[in-house]
């Protein structure tokens, strides 16, 4: 790792949370930052940090820096994204030398209900987070953008030489204005920013809104699963220590110089081979060892009937998603199950 210290957003978040212990079990000092918003259950949030040595007394009290018992080179502190206050504060005291951009108001469907969430944090916010790599020098920010920004893209695979001017939700567009301001950052102030399309990532802690927690809450519960599009759907499923591979190998290869895209990347980051809903929930099945009960449902509005990554530019950096989703699902249901319990 050619940085030393490295600022992590989103630290309480599934991939922050991956993320954070690959760098510092490679002797990176980290600090990561989470505001522990009520999106989805903030106890696995805080379950999380307990696991990087922060203790959930300390880690509730915003603004204060808490030393992990873990790791000597982390520590964390709550923080919101558009805090225009102490988010340049904590830039000008702790001298990073780059930053992974993770922390943002997730999930397609809850935009429907609440678009001024995804405004403030992933709008507002990503612009704070930006406004201080200019003034603080910072030697490279990668940033969370998502597949979601190629909407009902019909040509597959996916590549980032698609066109994604048709964003089918609000989250999907804050991505998109995410990429969008990125650029223009790079282009004026010439700040190296990779942005990273990720895919439908699964694994032990993940988010309990996404599908392979709900589904296996309600198998297990004797409850049915919500099939929608009457399972004609299909995803990129990819799991998170390749993803977390694929984040750091990113941040070791900034974007250089060019005069067409100046120090400004996007990649996709996904397994490259997407599986039927149908196939993940038959997987799920096999390793929890219980049958679902199927509600099939129509397709919802902001959602997509399939995802596909092109990886091939991030391949060409040494990328590899190497785990296949029967390996992946089990590993996930070994952790529900003891997690559960």
């Amino acid at each position: 790792m050619q940085y030393k210290k490295v600022l992590v957003t989103g630290a309480a978040g599934f991939i922050g949370f991956y993320l954070c212990k690959a760098l510092l079990d490679q002797g990176v000092e980290v600090v990561g930052i989470d505001n522990i918003n009520d999106y989805y259950d903030i106890n696995l949030k805080y379950a999380r940090l307990n696991e990087l040595g922060i203790m959930r007394s300390s880690a509730e009290r915003f603004g204060e820096k808490v030393i992990s018992s873990t790791y000597s080179n982390f520590h964390f502190i709550r923080m919101n994204l558009e805090d225009r206050t102490s988010l340049p504060a904590l830039f000008a005291n702790e001298g990073f030398d780059a930053v992974v951009n993770l922390a943002a108001q997730a999930g397609v469907r809850y935009s429907l209900e609440n678009p001024m969430a995804y405004v403030d944090s992933n709008v507002v916010g990503f612009v704070n987070i930006l406004e201080c790599c200019r003034h603080h020098k910072i030697q490279h920010l990668v940033y969370a953008s998502s597949s979601s920004v190629y909407g009902e893209n019909a040509k597959v695979p996916f590549s980032e030489d698609d066109r994604v001017d048709y964003p089918v939700s609000l989250y999907a567009a804050t991505k998109k204005a995410n990429e969008l301001m990125a650029h223009t950052y790079s282009h004026l102030y010439q700040i190296p920013t990779s942005g990273l399309r990720f895919f439908t990532v699964y694994g032990p802690w993940g988010r309990p809104d996404m599908a392979p927690i709900l589904f296996a809450s309600a198998i297990t519960e004797g409850r049915s699963i919500k099939v929608f599009n009457n399972g004609e759907m299909s995803r990129d499923f990819t799991y998170v220590d390749d993803i977390v591979s694929g984040i750091i190998i990113t941040l070791n290869n900034p974007p250089k110089l060019e005069k067409e895209q100046p120090n400004y990347q996007v990649l996709n980051i996904g397994n490259g081979s997407p599986v039927s809903l149908m196939e993940f929930i038959g997987t799920l099945e096999k390793h929890l060892g219980q049958v679902a009960e199927k509600d099939m449902l129509p397709m919802q509005p902001g959602d997509v009937p399939r995802t596909w990554a092109d990886t091939k530019y991030l391949e060409s950096l040494g990328y590899e998603s190497s785990t296949t989703v029967d390996v992946g699902v089990q590993r996930f249901v070994n952790w529900f199950i003891n997690y559960k319990n």
